[in-house]
C-alpha cells in the first residue's frame, strides 16, 4: 500500500506528501525517538504523537515511509517546511495510536 492510498482509504489528513507513491511495509508505534531510530524498519509507517523538529531527522534516519501523527497532533510551519524539504511524508488523525493500529491492521 502506498502512503497516498493509505491516506485516502482511512481518511488521514495529509500535512505533507512529497513522496505519495512510497510503499508502506509494516508499522512502528513509538514516541521515544532513540527507540524509533533503533527499532523502526525501513518503509514502516511511524505512528506517534511527537511533533517537534527532531521527528524529521528520525524519520529520515529510520527511512520510514511516513509519519502518522495521532490524537489531533499537528506540526508547526517550520517542521512542515523541513519535512517537505527532506522528502518526509506526514499524515495526521484524531485517532489514538491504538485505534490506528486496529484500523490499519492487515492493510500494511
Amino acid at each position: 500500500m502506498t502512503v497516498e492510498s493509505l491516506a485516502e482509504e482511512f481518511g488521514f489528513k495529509v500535512l505533507t506528501m512529497p513522496s505519495p507513491e512510497r510503499e508502506i511495509c509494516g508499522a512502528y508505534i513509538g514516541d521515544l525517538l532513540s527507540w524509533v531510530m533503533g527499532k523502526a524498519e525501513s518503509d514502516n509507517l511511524w505512528i506517534t504523537i511527537m511533533s517537534n523538529l527532531n521527528i524529521v531527522a528520525v524519520a529520515t534516519l529510520a527511512d520510514v515511509s511516513s509519519v502518522l501523527l495521532c490524537e489531533g497532533v499537528l506540526l508547526d510551519d517550520e517542521v512542515l517546511a523541513l519535512a517537505e524539504s527532506k522528502g518526509v511524508n506526514v499524515l495526521a488523525t484524531d485517532y489514538s495510536a491504538y485505534e490506528v493500529a486496529k484500523i490499519i491492521s492487515g492493510a500494511v
